[in-house]
Parts: C-alpha cells; sequence; structure tokens
C-alpha cells in the first residue's frame, strides 16, 4: 500500500493506493501542530479501507510548515557569518524592484537582524586561498546559523573550517550545500532562509516521524520544492527545499492525471479552501524554474514554475473604501472557516456563495452545511454593496474567476504561451466548480476534473519520483568549453547527487545554463554536451527572437538532477465511463463538486472524472 498525505491552509488530505484503488480522506487542518492532522487522515484512511499501518509500504508528506513560518515571520533565532565586508548583503539585496514607479516600497526585512551578521576574515581567489579563515564567535542564543563566504561555490573549504568551529547544537546552513552557486546575494538570502527555517521544520519532522513511530506507520519521504522526494533527514536539514511542498505535490498529481487522461499539455488550476496555484504540463512534465521567489524573498533553487494567487473556496468578500466588491487575499482557514461551516464564521466567502447559487449539495471533511449563516454572511455583504443576495453572490463568483484567470495568463499570455491550445485540468475542494468559467475566458475548449480533484496533491505525493539537484558554478568559456570538459562536470555532479539520494543508479539529467559572453541572465538548456550551442541559439531565438552565431558563449551553471521513478499506480477504470451529463447538472465528487454550466457538454471519463466539452 502506498500513502500520501498533504496539508493544506483549510483541510488535511490522505489518499491509500492499494489493488488498483485509490481510497481517499479529509480532515480539518490543525493550525497549532500539522503533524496531529496527519496522523487524524492517516487513521481516517485506513479506517475507509480496512486495512493495517503495518500494509502501509510507503509514506510520502508535502506540508505548509516551511511556508508559512516564512509568511509569517515566525523562524529561528538565527546569526549570518559572511566574509568581512559583505556582512550586509542580505539587506542591500539588488537594485531592481518590483513595481518601477513605487520608490519607497518596502522589501521584506531580513529575517537575520544586523546585530547577529558576524564579519569573517577570509578570502579565497580562483587559485585557491589568499587570507586563511578566523571564524568569528557567535552568541550562545543563537538556533541557526547561515554561513555565506563570498567564493564558496567554488572553494568551500572555509566554509567547512566555520561548520566545525561553531557549537555542535546549533543548527548550521552552508551556502555552498544549500545553493552551490553564484550571485553571492541570492545565495545569501536562500541560505539564510534555510537556516531560519530548518530547526522549526526538523522539530515538526521529529514530531511527527514519532507519532508515526507510535502509529506503525513508515517514516515519510517529504516532497520538495522541485516535485521530488527526499529523506526526512534531508528535508529537516534543508528546509529552503521545501517551501513549496504542498503545491509541488498538486502539480505532481496534475501531470499524472494528465497522462492518464491523454492530455499531456494542461493548463493546471489547484483552487482549495485558501488559495489557488497554477502552472502548465507540456508533454507531461511540469515546468521549472532554475530559481524563483517566496514572499519577496529569492531562493537560489530548482523549483516549478507555479503562480499562486490568495482565491480559494475560504477567501473572504470585502467591500473595498471606494465601493467596490473585492475577493481575498485574506481567508476564513479551517477553523472557523466559512458562514456554511456553522463554526461561528459570519463573514461571506466564495464556498457561501456557491452554496447559494445552488452550486453546493454537500462539503467534504463531514462538514455539515449551514444554509441560514450563509445566506446571512451574503446578505449582509449585500446590503453594504446595494445589490439582492443573490446579485452579491453572482459578483463573488465572478470576481474569483478573475483573480483566477489574472493567474493562468501570468503563465500563458504574459510568457508568449497560447492557452487555448492546453486542456484546462481543473482540481483541488473548489476548482471544478470554477473550471468552466475560467475556461470560457481563455478561450479554452476542454476542460477536466479527476475523480480525485479534491486529494489530488495527495495523490501526487504517492506517485511522484524520489529526487535530488546539484548544481555548481563553473564560468567556461572559449576553449575550456569543450565536450568533455562539460562530460567531466556531469559525471562528478552525478557521483555527488546519486550519493546525496542514496542510489547509485538513479537516472541522471544534466542542464545547462549558458549565456553569450557579457549577458546578465542565462538560459536553460538539456543537449548532449556536443549540441549545446545548437540547442542554446534554439532557446535564445525562442525567447529573445534572435540568436548571434558568431556570439562567444559562456557555460555558467551546471545542473544534475538524480531521479528514481515513482511507483507504478493504475487507476481503476470507471463503471459508468461515458455516460452523458447535462448542462446546467452539479455533480458531487468524493471531495469535490463540478459545475457543468449551459454552454457546456459533459461526461463520466474512463477513471471516474468529468470531462468537459464547449460547445462550438
Amino acid at each position: 500500500m502506498l500513502l500520501g498525505v498533504d496539508v493544506g491552509g483549510t483541510f488535511t488530505d490522505a489518499v491509500l493506493a492499494v489493488d488498483g484503488r485509490v481510497l481517499t480522506a479529509k480532515v480539518a487542518t490543525t493550525p497549532g501542530d500539522q503533524s496531529e492532522g496527519v496522523i487524524a487522515a492517516v487513521q481516517a484512511v485506513l479506517e475507509r479501507s480496512g486495512r493495517e499501518p503495518r500494509e502501509i509500504v510507503e509514506f510520502s508528506h508535502g506540508m505548509t510548515v516551511a511556508t508559512n513560518a516564512l509568511l509569517e515571520g515566525k523562524c529561528a533565532r538565527t546569526a549570518l557569518i559572511a566574509t568581512e565586508g559583505f556582512t550586509d548583503l542580505v539587506e542591500l539585496g539588488r537594485q531592481n524592484r518590483a513595481e518601477l514607479y513605487r520608490l519607497c516600497a518596502a522589501r521584506p526585512a531580513p529575517l537575520v537582524p544586523p546585530e547577529l551578521r558576524f564579519g569573517a576574515r577570509e578570502r579565497m581567489t580562483p587559485a585557491g586561498v589568499l587570507r586563511p579563515v578566523e571564524p568569528p564567535t557567535v552568541p550562545e542564543d543563537v538556533e541557526a546559523v547561515a554561513v555565506v563566504l563570498l567564493h564558496s561555490y567554488r572553494h568551500p573549504e572555509h566554509e567547512l573550517l566555520i561548520r566545525r568551529a561553531l557549537p555542535h547544537d546549533v543548527h548550521v546552513s552552508l551556502s555552498h550545500e544549500v545553493v552551490g552557486t553564484f550571485r553571492e546575494y541570492e545565495r545569501a538570502a536562500t541560505t539564510e532562509v534555510d537556516a531560519a527555517l530548518s530547526p522549526l521544520l526538523g522539530g515538526y519532522l521529529r514530531r511527527l516521524v514519532g507519532r508515526c513511530r507510535e502509529a506503525g506507520i513508515p517514516k515519510p519521504a517529504i516532497m520538495q520544492s522541485n516535485g521530488g522526494l527526499i529523506d526526512a533527514e534531508s528535508a529537516a536539514s534543508h528546509a529552503a527545499w521545501t517551501v513549496l511542498s504542498g503545491p509541488a505535490g498538486g502539480a505532481a498529481g496534475a501531470a499524472f492525471i494528465a497522462a492518464s487522461a491523454g492530455a499531456p499539455n494542461a493548463l493546471c488550476f489547484d483552487m482549495g479552501g485558501t488559495s489557488c496555484d497554477v502552472c502548465i504540463v507540456d508533454d507531461g512534465a511540469v515546468h521549472e524554474h532554475s530559481s524563483g521567489e517566496i514572499a519577496g524573498r529569492p531562493l537560489g533553487l530548482p523549483m516549478l514554475a507555479m503562480h499562486t494567487v490568495g482565491a480559494g473556496g475560504g477567501s473572504i468578500a470585502w467591500r473595498d473604501p471606494g465601493g467596490a466588491l473585492r475577493v481575498g487575499p485574506q481567508s476564513a482557514g479551517a477553523d472557523p472557516g466559512p458562514a456554511c461551516y456553522g463554526r461561528g464564521g459570519s463573514e461571506p466567502t466564495v464556498t457561501d456563495a456557491n452554496l447559494l447559487l445552488g452550486r453546493v449539495k454537500q462539503l467534504a471533511g463531514a462538514v455539515v452545511i449551514d444554509h441560514a449563516a450563509a445566506e446571512r454572511a451574503i446578505a449582509e455583504l449585500a446590503g453594504e454593496l446595494g445589490v439582492t443576495a443573490r446579485q452579491c453572490a453572482e459578483g463573488i463568483v465572478r470576481v474569483a474567476n478573475a483573480e483566477m484567470v489574472r493567474a493562468l495568463r501570468v503563465v500563458t499570455v504574459q510568457r508568449g504561451v497560447d492557452p487555448r491550445r492546453y486542456a484546462l485540468l481543473a482540481f483541488g475542494g473548489a476548482g471544478p466548480l470554477h473550471a468552466a468559467a475560467v475556461a470560457d475566458e481563455l478561450g479554452i475548449h476542454t476542460v477536466i476534473c479527476p475523480r480525485a480533484s479534491g486529494v489530488l496533491a495527495a495523490l501526487g505525493l504517492v506517485v511522484s519520483p524520489r529526487r535530488r539537484d546539484v548544481q555548481r558554478t563553473v564560468m567556461l568559456t572559449g576553449a575550456e568549453l569543450t565536450p568533455d570538459a562539460v562530460r567531466a562536470i556531469v559525471a562528478q555532479l552525478g557521483e555527488r547527487a546519486r550519493e546525496a539520494l542514496g542510489e547509485p543508479d538513479a537516472e541522471l539529467e544534466p542542464t545547462y545554463e549558458l549565456r553569450y559572453t557579457g549577458q546578465a541572465f542565462e538560459l536553460p538548456v538539456k543537449a548532449t554536451p556536443d549540441r549545446l550551442r545548437a540547442a542554446f541559439e534554439v532557446a535564445h531565438e525562442e525567447r529573445y527572437g534572435y540568436c548571434d552565431p558568431d556570439g562567444e558563449l559562456q557555460l555558467v551553471t551546471v545542473r544534475v538532477t538524480a531521479t528514481v521513478a515513482g511507483p507504478d499506480v493504475e487507476l481503476q477504470r470507471a463503471a459508468d465511463a461515458g455516460r452523458e451529463i447535462p448542462p446546467g447538472s452539479v455533480v458531487t465528487l468524493p471531495e469535490s463538486t463540478v459545475f457543468v454550466p449551459e454552454g457546456w457538454s459533459a461526461h463520466i471519463d474512463d477513471h471516474g472524472g468529468i470531462r468537459m466539452s464547449r460547445q462550438r
């Protein structure tokens, strides 16, 4: 038996894959300690299956511990050790601004305050040591230390010496282990995040592992931001690798379902209780970035290319000072939740609006619907806006749809991708309710709503591969950039990646980040070492509209990914596959609801999901 458990902002979902069947359970997320909700979800799905914990072979887990701590600023007391003269790197940042004309817009404050930044007298050159390292002393009350020396991506010896000089009971994050590439600001910011979050994530995982041991459940493998699983010990040591752990599970599940549904090209639209995550699947693989940004903080790590907006079933609708109807980003969460949960919530949410419009018949997670509470919440907002309750509910849904359409346009139209050539794969507890309306706005003709829509992130955890990335900045140009030199680097990094993964036969895939000499940014390329230039020029032409056959090529960074394929899970064929569903229908799936509006036809697909087509 294979077990996957995903923790969301509102619900914790469990999936058990056994003998071709997918059994599911959904419980409320426990905000104090997520591990309590995880064990409750496991117990719920085991009760439903009639199986015992000892029958579970593998347990995969995605959570929001690191993400929430970063967003809320609840981090460990952390010190920073940097090369003398570079201790304020995390505060100086770069000159670029997210909004060109907001000159006074504040950046997120560094996680390490000035009084906890310490300079180390040391210096490395390309040839090696110029000045031996003198490790500084840090206060005894710090819980973690981030070590970021200027050229450690090339020469890590001084970072290793500093770690040996620090107390053994303090968590230490070394930049060459966390990131391993140049661009000192991004490397410093990532290592700072890693150090500040790792003690909290480590504490959570130790509690979870202890609860699993007591319940007779295997130790969990943890989902990373890159869509692959690693062991719990490695995740606890490097929390920065897991900041997109939860959404990555959804993307992995979407790629699996897209392949099963015969739609290898899909726009993935995951609308849960708190937020909406979108991404693209091309030829069965989720788009990736070599780096990203979370809560305004750069992370120089490989991660799935996802975009998130604060629009979920629990998003609160409100009237802004100008009298306009707004939805989110504030959410009612799991407790008290939307008004219709009957747990004391009084503010109107997207779920309350869908209930009032007759598009929700039941709620997942054993929630008993309180119609009267939802009607009161919507009516109060409608009074403020001067409209009827139904008009208010329709407006809430339209505003939420507009926010999600905007998110999908960010990953498609704004990047030169035509959304009309994709199917829309909608999941999450609320995604299938809004899917057809979102598809209409984007000109998409096919919508796929999996049977496991409400727990697809947990299913994605079950089918995900184990993965480890090792990357290094090499800066090769001219006569140095030869196929043999590149092969030697890949072999060395591949050995390290396999060793870190603990799988000597893991499959290796190199990615090369190249640019023309003098350019500021690189393009990732996957090709054989003797075809790098040709592949780069194709990528450059696609991105910028031109290439320079006479320009000098520079190989900046090499990344090698070691993977071990996930389990082979086959979904059962539905007994009612092919059954037609008339327009205007509301179809209840085990953990989600599908709305088929007028102008759309629908039928049950091979695995019990709903496939909708826009009528021409």
